[in-house]
């Protein structure tokens, strides 16, 4: 985030988004009906099954376009792997990815691979949607309604499953979220209609959060107590020990701009690290009900998390 702020606009009359808002993905248009979505991401292994690490790097990589509005179409492989590793452990890794992209109804393409001391996977994604339809995450508008669709705390349970902390069947729950795709939540507010929306990931609720904002021109209300939260990871993020090591970065580069008035444990939660986390969608209050139904028919489990309010100076998030 701090990088990309200090790179040089670029400027066509045909990049619909690009890195100024700090958005999921690139879009650019080809016609009239027809824009390109592009997004990457790879990361070293969180689990120890390769199989499921490779579903959910295929998901985490996926929901970007999905964040969007858009449709995956087309995916390339990205691998970072050791010599010294059997190819077995590869080959789970791309067959758990592939599950999810068949799954997608996207294709893959190719890739490339580098020889490196740790595993590191990843997907370069490329979609289509509609112009008219781009769901980025600044067209957030005051008296919206903040809908975020996964549960949150994937972080600090895989940090405190390295470290054997918990047990395998704790991070079921967070195991199944990482996994699902945001295929059907995207369906649903592209159906209704909404204003904006980005997914949470690696800067946590509060990050994705601040990144609709500032993008937005507004201020944003979170409720903590409506935000769901895995089992045990409240307690979890109590130990130092169990937080990720980014929690603490992302923490401080935003809590400048953050009123808070809750417990430190809830507050650090919402700070962290998401792995393909769901979508916090930002939807005109007149259809938040709609989508909510819409959500709940395709079997996503949404929560109303907070509202979008007029821009005020002194704070962008109020988290109660």
């Amino acid at each position: 985030m701090q990088v990309l702020h200090q790179l040089p606009v670029t400027r066509d009359k045909n990049l619909l988004v690009g890195i100024d808002t700090a958005d999921d993905a690139g879009v650019y248009q080809i016609s009239d009906e027809l824009a390109v979505i592009n997004t990457l991401d790879f990361f070293p292994p969180i689990v120890d099954d390769p199989f499921l690490f490779g579903q959910i790097a295929a998901a985490n990589s996926l929901s970007d376009v999905y964040a969007m509005g858009g449709v995956p179409k087309l995916a390339m492989n990205i691998v970072c792997f050791p010599k010294v590793l059997d190819l077995s452990i590869l080959n789970e890794i791309l067959r758990g990815s592939m599950d999810k992209i068949n799954e997608a109804g996207a294709l893959l393409v190719g890739g490339h691979s580098v020889e490196d001391t740790e595993v590191k996977y990843g997907l370069s994604v490329t979609g289509f949607v509609n112009p008219t339809k781009i769901t980025a995450n600044s067209g957030a508008r005051p008296g919206d309604v903040l809908i975020l669709t996964k549960p949150v705390g994937v972080g600090v349970i895989t940090s405190a499953l390295k470290a054997g902390r918990i047990k395998l069947n704790d991070a079921e729950a967070a195991f199944e979220s990482m996994r699902t795709l945001n295929k059907s939540a995207s369906e649903a507010m592209v159906e209704v209609g909404v204003n904006a929306c980005t997914d949470v990931t690696g800067y946590g609720v509060l990050g994705h959060s601040m990144e609709m904002a500032k993008g937005s021109g507004v201020n944003i209300v979170i409720r903590s107590s409506d935000i769901r939260f895995f089992p045990q990871a409240i307690d979890l993020i109590k130990k130092k020990s169990n937080r990720p090591r980014t929690l603490m970065g992302n923490r401080g580069f935003i809590m400048r701009d953050v009123e808070s008035s809750i417990d430190e444990a809830t507050e650090l939660l919402l700070f962290d690290p998401q792995t393909s986390g769901g979508l916090l969608i930002s939807v005109a209050e007149e259809k938040s009900e709609m989508l909510l139904s819409r959500l709940r028919e395709r079997f996503v489990s949404p929560s109303v998390i907070g509202r979008v309010v007029e821009r005020e100076e002194g704070w962008r998030i109020r988290v109660e």
